[in-house]
């Protein structure tokens, strides 16, 4: 999918979210990145294969 040189992480990749972005749209929450993942504004991830991945930012607490 991606024809960037050098080519971008693949979406099964572990670094997949450093995909060059095709499509941002902030005001509805989600991007898509050129290797088909769409990455939500919660870093949730829909990969293309339809498996989901859960939102993965840090919590902060209080000290």
């Amino acid at each position: 999918m991606c024809q960037h040189q050098p080519a971008c992480p693949t979406s099964d990749s572990a670094d997949r979210e450093a995909a060059r972005l095709v499509a941002h749209h902030p005001e509805q929450g989600w991007s898509l990145l050129c290797n088909g993942v769409l990455l939500f504004e919660d870093t949730g991830e829909l990969l293309p294969d339809g498996q989901i991945i859960a939102p993965h930012r840090q919590v902060m607490t209080a000290a």
